[in-house]
């Protein structure tokens, strides 16, 4: 796990306080005892820390019943085991996508306790969603039997750029009517807990490096290809936001020239012929009705002619774009991820290839390409994670 990420859409963030690194210290702690107990001094030893940081900070957890401890012997001398209570704090992950809600229930050994999806309708009401939202919380704290005070905050992602100076939904955003909503304001009116919000590929990227297999990896790029196309950055360890907070947007990388004009105003965007939403517009032609991501990972897999052409023009498109992002960042791991992902080398394979023709060729060569092995609950796991990284969870009770 990147010991260190952290969010910059906390309201109360700032990294260079006592409170921050106090916070960052316990969770240093915290992700040494997921391996499993510990005596003091092996904590002390494994995380950098002194032995009177690790002392003070294991009372801390102690009193607030994250952890508990047993006496022990080490070399021959009597020591303290700690041991990491991991259902004492839960964090609530909530993903709201274009046509779904789904919400998790996770502890602190990366573990979903519970968890729901709801189909919602295209074009969703941010008010109407929320609500449903909350329902849906409420629903699985009492079903799963979980002390309401053991639940530290929520994270939650949309799909659509948010400026981290104002906390709100910026222009671009897939949910138009969202945009200038002030979501963290609204959840945390809402629940009454502390919220933390992201951009739904940012959190497929928290999620890769957190819950995914790619923990030791510190330069990562998550795309999502589905209705939108974005990516999410991890840079050195950390997610990288840049100056407002809007990154990663390559569905409005210029693809054709003089392309069809993108909702967001240029022509020939990336998402205008790499999409699902453009996918479906082109085999939906003479279909009694619109196709949806689904039915088309279900005719390629089927190895449907016209399906197959149009995703491997699509996935061109898309490593076309990506070998200029590498060409910039040189990322060890690109992960795709979204509604695609089922179709594996299907997808990949025009991606790759799209790559390694526009990226430089050492780096092209060097970059691992992998689908996701999360597929649709990136984004709601990246958000669970997302309030471990920022929740102060010794002082939640």
């Amino acid at each position: 796990m990147v010991s260190t990420l952290r969010s910059m859409t906390s309201a109360t963030a700032n990294p260079g306080s006592q409170s921050a690194l106090r916070r960052l210290n316990e969770q240093r702690i915290v992700e040494a005892l997921m391996a499993g107990p510990a005596t003091q001094a092996e904590l002390a030893r494994n995380t950098g820390l002194s032995n009177a940081t690790v002392s003070n900070i294991v009372k801390v957890l102690l009193d607030s019943d994250v952890v508990s401890t047993e006496p022990t012997t080490s070399s021959g001398r009597r020591a303290l085991s700690v041991r990491l209570n991991s259902n004492s704090a839960v964090a609530v992950g909530i993903d709201f996508g274009r046509r779904h809600l789904r919400v998790v229930l996770a502890n602190l050994a990366y573990e979903v306790l519970a968890e729901q999806t709801l189909t919602l309708e295209a074009g969703h009401r941010a008010d109407v969603s929320i609500s449903a939202a909350v329902d849906v919380l409420e629903t699985l704290v009492a079903d799963s039997g979980i002390r309401r005070e053991d639940v530290i905050g929520v994270g939650a992602g949309i799909p659509g750029p948010i400026d981290h100076r104002t906390g709100s939904v910026a222009q671009g955003a897939i949910l138009p009517g969202w945009v200038g909503l002030q979501i963290l304001v609204h959840l945390e009116d809402r629940l009454g807990l502390p919220v933390f919000v992201d951009n739904d590929a940012n959190l497929g990227a928290l999620s890769e490096v957190t819950w995914g297999p790619y923990s030791g990896v510190e330069n990562l790029v998550f795309v999502k290809i589905g209705s939108g196309i974005g990516a999410g950055l991890i840079l050195n360890g950390l997610p990288y936001y840049g100056n407002v907070g809007v990154t990663g947007e390559i569905g409005h990388a210029t693809i054709v020239e003089h392309g069809h004009v993108c909702r967001c105003g240029n022509r020939g965007c990336l998402e205008t012929v790499a999409s699902t939403s453009t996918m479906a517009d082109l085999l939906s032609r003479g279909e009694p009705e619109r196709l949806t991501a689904d039915e088309i990972v279900r005719r390629a897999l089927a190895r449907n002619p016209a399906a197959l052409r149009v995703i491997d023009d699509a996935g061109l498109a898309v490593g076309r774009a990506l070998g200029n992002v590498a060409n910039l960042i040189n990322p060890e791991v690109i992960v795709v991820g979204g509604p695609l992902a089922e179709l594996g080398e299907i997808l990949l394979d025009p991606i790759r290839r799209g790559l390694l023709r526009h990226a430089v060729p050492l780096i092209g060569e060097s970059t691992t390409l992998a689908m996701s092995a999360l597929g649709s609950r990136s984004e709601v796991l990246g958000a669970a994670a997302l309030v471990f990284q920022n929740a102060d969870i010794a002082h939640h009770t």
